[in-house]
């Protein structure tokens, strides 16, 4: 980065006063010290940036190119110095979000509604789907996604954290059918399955450490969590729920948890975002307040009865 920068100052003050002996004025520097960086920087680029005779200088279409680029880069760096001096980091413009439906509700939305909160300038558009949506052909600045990732060859993926997840079954149910004492006997009981865009989703179990899936038995599948619990809560068999869904009605013993001494497989947390060269500010100050806030709120609703 030095290297890249070294010289860039006096070239643009060379180019913009036309005279070697007016940038070493400007610059406080001597004329010849002027003329080696002018000539070390053609050096490293390796082209030539003036036409010199004895009694004129001019860019040639190589350095007037150049110019043009060190210009813009000049007054980023400059509107970034404002910005900091003045103290006064202006997010503005709308910041379009996708969350699944019932963990963006729970834990997503309370975040940034406090950041819009905090950044009058800022809009805030929040689209509540468990469909796995294409932020590019959308529009999307931001998704929040649980879960294995698919392809984000086009996508920054940002890790904020984990959740758990528990078999649970209503009491009535469990009286009538038994409770299940091992894996092998969750084959031997109704199930109320999961499906996302059209596929049931395995349950997952640890066994001495590794993954199995196994195949629910299921005459009930929704694409709705909600729906999900509801089923779940009129006797209709067993469902695998994330944590944070199923906390409420364990503590209130309308769910029963199966199986709880096993080891609970976890999803990641993610933010997704299209790759771009510069973050938008919108953005990145949405990011940071989910790095900030999230991991708080998924321990409150993890959290295991005492």
């Amino acid at each position: 980065m030095r290297d890249t920068l070294n010289g860039i100052e006096i070239f643009v003050a060379v180019a913009e006063s036309g005279s070697f002996a007016e940038a070493a004025a400007s610059l406080h520097i001597t004329r010849s010290a002027v003329g080696k960086r002018v000539a070390r920087l053609e050096q490293r680029l390796g082209v030539l940036l003036f036409h010199r005779t004895t009694r004129s200088l001019s860019l040639t279409e190589e350095g007037g190119l150049f110019l043009e680029h060190c210009l813009r880069a000049i007054e980023e760096i400059r509107a970034g110095e404002a910005l900091l001096e003045s103290g006064k980091w202006q997010v503005t413009g709308r910041l379009r979000v996708s969350m699944p439906v019932l963990f963006g509700h729970l834990c997503i939305a309370p975040i940034l509604i406090e950041l819009a909160e905090q950044h009058p300038g800022l809009t805030l558009e929040m689209s509540f789907s468990d469909r796995m949506v294409d932020l590019v052909e959308e529009g999307f600045d931001l998704a929040i996604r649980n879960g294995a990732l698919p392809d984000t060859r086009d996508l920054v993926a940002r890790w904020l954290g984990e959740h758990g997840m528990a078999f649970c079954a209503s009491p009535a149910y469990l009286q009538r059918h038994g409770l299940p004492k091992s894996i092998e006997e969750l084959h031997q009981h109704d199930a109320v399955a999961y499906m996302r865009q059209g596929r049931l989703l395995d349950w997952q179990v640890r066994v001495n450490g590794q993954l199995q899936s196994i195949k629910p038995k299921a005459r009930l599948l929704m694409d709705d969590l909600r729906a999900v619990v509801d089923a779940t809560l009129a006797d209709h068999g067993i469902a695998w729920l994330p944590y944070w869904l199923a906390r409420e009605y364990l503590l209130r013993g309308e769910l029963q948890e199966v199986l709880s001494a096993q080891p609970s497989v976890t999803f990641p947390i993610n933010a997704l975002w299209p790759h771009t060269p510069h973050l938008p500010l919108k953005t990145r100050v949405a990011v940071d307040a989910l790095l900030e806030k999230l991991p708080a709120r998924i321990a409150v609703v993890e959290a295991r009865p005492a």
